[in-house]
């Protein structure tokens, strides 16, 4: 593995086969052009790794499952605007530009953190387990290799130790990729970031900005409940979903018993993971990850 920007915790890889990854040539300037206007919280959103990429031309960071939020200098926000109430002490000495990235507070605590988020009020002891983990610069006109290496000398001279810039390295081929993906899903992760070196920051989804898991992921809208059966009579037996282009369908799996009791609330937007898209165009074994924090 090449040297990082962020120092990279050192890990043991081992080998991981991903058949649907082929790797060709990439033009150098496919992505380098100005930044568009945007509006002030509008962040840069990720499309799927494919074949026929070249992973050497992108900086690679881990996948965190943790709170997207973002630092407009005076403010957090989450991904549609709103504004997150954590303690004063945390949100001090942050730098007075725009920051992107994501609190966690480690693999698998998704759930933990995002009742912590959604209060109105800060648990400043709670707090105090959460790292805001940084990935990018809106406002910064630079490639990313360029914005990246900025957000850790920035990070650094901050000097919070809640404050961290998301390391992010490069991989030289196919086989480095698929052994760092294997030792991020070994240890608890959820798969892989990839960001085009030379990409300028835009927001919106975009061809610069690719994540890489086992299996696929999206959204969709919380349209009903269908009763449960058998050890789940009288709880939500599966969520009733819509998906952005319309289509319906249900989602059983991944429900703990919890949240079968109390579902995520009809108009919510949830997060489930899938193996395919069958003929009909519907997810085929879908499973429920989260409910989304509304902006």
């Amino acid at each position: 593995m090449r040297k990082a920007i962020a120092t990279l915790p050192r890990v043991r890889f081992f080998a991981l086969a991903l058949s649907a990854i082929s790797f060709g040539a990439f033009a150098p300037s496919a992505f380098a052009t100005a930044p568009d206007a945007a509006m002030p919280h509008a962040p840069m959103l990720a499309e799927r790794w494919r074949d026929g990429l070249d992973p050497a031309a992108y900086l690679v960071s881990e996948k965190l499952d943790g709170v997207r939020a973002h630092w407009d200098g005076a403010a957090l926000r989450l991904r549609g605007g709103r504004a997150i109430a954590a303690p004063p002490w945390f949100l001090a000495g942050l730098p007075a530009i725009p920051l992107d990235g994501e609190l966690w507070l480690g693999r698998g605590r998704f759930d933990a953190l995002s009742g912590l988020v959604r209060r109105q009020q800060a648990d400043d002891i709670a707090w105090r387990a959460v790292r805001y983990m940084v990935f990018d610069l809106p406002a910064d006109a630079a490639p990313f290799r360029a914005r990246a290496a900025r957000l850790a000398e920035l990070v650094a001279a901050a000097g919070r130790p809640w404050l961290r810039a998301v390391p992010q390295f490069t991989v030289a081929n196919r086989a480095e990729l698929a052994a760092t993906l294997a030792a991020v899903l070994a240890g608890g992760g959820e798969g892989l970031m990839l960001h085009r070196a030379d990409a300028r920051w835009r927001p919106g989804r975009s061809e610069a900005l690719l994540k890489l898991t086992p299996s696929l992921d999206a959204e969709a809208r919380v349209v009903g409940y269908v009763p449960g059966k058998g050890r789940y009579r009288g709880l939500v037996g599966a969520l009733e979903v819509e998906a952005p282009d319309g289509r319906r369908f249900r989602i059983g799996s991944g429900l703990s018993e919890a949240e079968r009791r109390a579902p995520p609330p009809l108009g919510s937007e949830v997060t489930y993971r899938y193996r395919e898209l069958g003929s009909g165009g519907l997810p085929r074994f879908p499973v429920y990850m989260r409910q989304r924090l509304l902006p």
